[in-house]
């Protein structure tokens, strides 16, 4: 195996490769894993942490470890961790001192709390059996979906992990309630010949298990780079003016989209400076309705007619207070038609084309009434001086514009 590169699947680490000293390491792709964190301090070591390791698993599993090995391991290095029963491979993915933050962050103490630990760097079979864990992973879920049906119970197998030494597996779960799953683990032990163990999931983490595209035509955010999920609720959409329409609401999940959240805190900030309108505007000639308004750019658009938007004018939120004072003082403002109209923006594409409404008004072409004249330019004068009429050795009988000779009759014998 010198000189070889095994590729793996993302979830596990992207490219192993062997140095020239035969020791094996990761080095990671842009964007591989979400899971893969920036190291801000990289280089800087620190006594206190020289020896705990952040070491990740597949997916969303990580733990942190002490190297007692003795031996030099740096981030992207393969290592064999404990496990609760033999042992695991995983990817060193941070050391140092940013290392405490992360713990920090996870409500790790590391004073109080016994590490795992390290015990040495993964060698070729571990890398061979590691390999052959996972190229079980596939035939095991789809066996233990089988299962599930076959016994009647009401839930569903999302992934399966294998641990690095391919003794024991972890069934990832989904289930509305509890499940009586003891006679399944059974089954799955005399089926599998492993240890077993049922972890339970949600849907959302059952798309960033499995993955796809949204509808906004990139890579799901919760297979991409989320790892912690925040509850999302209808009133995220109703602050930024959304339907509540759940079809486009959610998301492959059957979830309503994470990405509604992303922008809470701005149109809560902007909808601070927006005045509440309670009552109609009153003008000297009528009263102007609320019909629209657009949050970011702070413009809140008015119509005579509070059921229909064919004839809106837009006023600027600073405009719209001062009316409000002056309706208050009794003061009713001229008109408000005397405000320009919104125009409508001009799409173009990124390489130059034209309008996207070009279409819309486009002149129609005149039809030629003239029907069977001639292409070539106008019509040659007639000998007689006239351009209507029979022509020269027109017979009678015969279509106008056409001079056929006379055929020749056959002479009798």
């Amino acid at each position: 195996m010198e000189n070889e590169n095994i590729q793996y699947d993302c979830s596990r680490g992207c490219m192993v490769s062997r140095n020239q000293d035969n020791e094996l390491s990761v080095a990671y792709r842009p964007g591989c894993c979400k899971l893969k964190d920036a190291d801000w301090l990289d280089g800087v070591r620190q006594e206190q942490f020289s020896d705990l390791f952040e070491v990740r698993f597949k997916n969303t599993r990580k733990g942190f470890y002490r190297n007692d090995s003795q031996q030099s391991i740096r981030i992207g290095d393969l290592v064999i961790v404990e496990a609760q029963s033999g042992h695991d491979l995983g990817i060193v993915t941070l050391e140092g001192p940013i290392l405490a933050r992360q713990m920090a962050s996870k409500g790790v103490d590391p004073k109080t709390t016994e590490f795992k630990k390290i015990y040495r760097k993964a060698r070729p079979f571990d890398i061979e059996n590691w390999q052959m864990a996972i190229a079980r992973e596939q035939d095991t879920m789809i066996r233990a979906r089988q299962i599930a049906v076959e016994l009647g119970l009401e839930m569903k197998i999302g992934d399966v992990e294998f641990q690095g030494d391919g003794t024991k597996a972890i069934f990832y779960y989904i289930a509305d309630g509890r499940v009586d799953f003891r006679q399944l683990i059974k089954v799955f032990a005399e089926e599998f010949r492993i240890r077993i163990e049922m972890k339970q999931i949600g849907a959302r983490q059952e798309a960033g298990l499995i993955g796809g595209i949204g509808v906004c035509g990139r890579e799901l955010c919760c297979a991409n780079y989320i790892t912690n999920f925040r509850s999302i609720t209808t009133s995220a959409a109703r602050c930024q003016d959304l339907s509540l329409n759940p079809q486009k609401l959610a998301g492959q999940c059957g979830k309503l989209k994470c990405c509604l959240d992303y922008e809470v805190a701005t149109y809560m900030d902007a909808q601070t400076r927006i005045p509440k309108v309670t009552e109609p505007l009153e003008f000297e000639d009528g009263l102007a309705y609320l019909v629209k308004t657009d949050i970011l750019q702070e413009v809140m658009y008015f119509s005579y007619d509070k059921n229909s938007l064919a004839n809106i004018y837009p006023l600027d939120v600073h405009e719209v207070r001062e009316i409000i004072k002056m309706n208050r003082n009794g003061i009713k403002p001229e008109s408000l038609k005397e405000e320009p109209e919104p125009s409508s923006p001009e799409f173009r594409s990124a390489v130059g084309d034209d309008s996207i409404s070009r279409f819309d008004n486009a002149p129609r072409k005149k039809k030629n009434k003239k029907k069977g004249g001639p292409k070539d330019g106008p019509r040659e004068p007639r000998k007689d001086g006239h351009r209507d009429g029979p022509r020269e050795g027109r017979r009678d009988g015969q279509k106008g514009g056409q001079n056929k000779a006379p055929k020749p009759q056959k002479q009798q014998e």
